[in-house]
């Protein structure tokens, strides 16, 4: 079995370029599990850096800080994030600050649980919240307001505050393990979390964190949650092999999206809102056009691929998670043979690739340059994301996708040629 078809040499695919790493000690009393860094996250705004380090613990970073600290090593060599150079206090809720006169805080928070799910969350002031008939809130959130949060392994969401690292809100009505949380990309502090209760909830910060809808209709667990650009439409995934995709307007089911051969477990959207991408383990990440349920590409991690009665038996390249850049054009996906691949949108074979040892999350920092990935033991990689100059046709593409569906694009009076190319169709 291959990691690679036949017609692409490995040797002569790119290298992603490593800029460091941020390592967590290894204490006398650390066991197998426990450590993992199950998720990580970076704040829309660019200003910080989140990941679970394991043992309940997460870690908040200023990203410019963080940047710095991998230029400080000679050649991308490792950088620990738990750096002397740094003066520290306790907080009164338990965790601690770490900062440097004049620049933003740096925070250990501990959430008393495995933390599973990490999600920051910003403020548009004329986003009010849904709940209109009642005028008193006791949190009022600026436009500089900046939340993070975490969802933990008693189904607990704790919500802190990122740049004083207090908690805020505990939200509680998961009855096991929030999995994934979201937040609306549009500022109304809309929150869904998923969790292996089989549920989705949605959560509206603006009001309080009152929950406001359960979304049920998995059978199973639920691993994860994405809204569209427009937060119009919410996809989520989980243990088994549909992809459910909710009208967030009505919290109603819209429909599910078949063609996966094993449990789904990972999902997000282009930037332009006209694509979904969807990883599974049977071995594959599906890139559809949601708008009219069909497969527009698939992006496979084993050659010759599992037949689909055999989909759940190659565990040594699940793919675990996927993630798109944000200028549109790239994919990465994390997977179980040691391999983070940065794809193209518009190819089968992998653009660039980097070695990762139990990898399990990803993520693109907010102006696209970097990808994080999380791993077993608690760690954090770096690697600069594949350089090149958008086309204007794509730029084009992109700014038509953001107002358009495909079924409106295909109503245009224009050539069959850019039509497909508008409607990301692969030749």
């Amino acid at each position: 079995m291959a990691s690679f078809p036949d017609s692409v040499n490995e040797n002569d695919l790119g290298k992603a370029k490593f800029i460091g790493e941020l390592l967590v000690p290894v204490a006398p009393f650390d066991q197998k599990s426990g450590r993992e860094a199950w998720t990580l996250a970076f704040a829309p705004n660019g200003s910080y850096f989140a990941w679970s380090q394991g043992h309940c613990i997460v870690r908040l970073i200023p990203w410019t800080k963080c940047l710095k600290s991998f230029s400080v090593g000679h050649g991308g060599e490792a950088t620990n994030a738990s750096s002397t150079r740094y003066l520290s206090h306790q907080n009164s809720d338990g965790g601690h600050t770490v900062s440097v006169a004049g620049e933003p805080l740096e925070h250990t928070i501990d959430c008393g649980d495995i933390v599973w799910g990490l999600a920051f969350g910003s403020s548009v002031p004329e986003k009010q919240s849904r709940c209109v008939n009642i005028g008193w809130h006791r949190f009022k959130f600026g436009q500089d307001q900046l939340l993070l949060a975490t969802g933990l392994n008693n189904g607990r969401i704790k919500i802190w505050d990122v740049y004083t690292g207090k908690l805020l809100l505990n939200l509680m009505d998961h009855t096991d393990v929030v999995r994934h949380l979201t937040f609306a990309p549009d500022g109304s502090l809309m929150l869904v979390s998923a969790s292996r209760d089989k549920t989705l909830r949605v959560w509206d910060l603006k009001d309080d964190g009152n929950m406001v809808k359960v979304l049920r209709g998995h059978q199973n667990w639920v691993y994860c949650s994405a809204f569209s650009p427009d937060s119009s439409i919410l996809c989520s995934v989980g243990m088994g092999k549909a992809v459910f995709l909710w009208n967030m307007d009505k919290y109603t089911l819209i429909q599910k999206l078949e063609g996966h051969h094993n449990d789904v477990v990972s999902c997000e959207f282009s930037p332009d809102g006209a694509l979904l991408a969807t990883a599974s383990y049977d071995t594959r990440v599906i890139i559809w056009d949601h708008h009219k349920a069909t497969i527009l590409l698939e992006l496979g991690h084993l050659f010759p691929p599992p037949s689909p009665i055999f989909a759940g038996g190659s565990n040594d390249r699940w793919v675990r998670c996927v993630g798109f850049c944000p200028d549109g054009r790239y994919i990465t996906s994390v997977t179980d043979d040691r391999l983070v691949r940065f794809w193209s949108i518009e190819e089968r074979a992998p653009q660039a690739i980097a070695s990762l040892s139990n990898g399990l999350c990803c993520a693109f920092s907010a102006e696209g340059s970097v990808l994080a990935a999380g791993t077993r033991d608690g760690s954090v990689h770096f690697w600069e994301c594949p350089r090149s100059v958008a086309s204007l046709q794509h730029i084009c593409r992109m700014a038509l996708r953001r107002v358009m569906n495909t079924q409106q694009v295909e109503a245009l009076a224009i050539p069959a040629p850019l039509r497909d190319y508008l409607t990301y169709k692969v030749v």
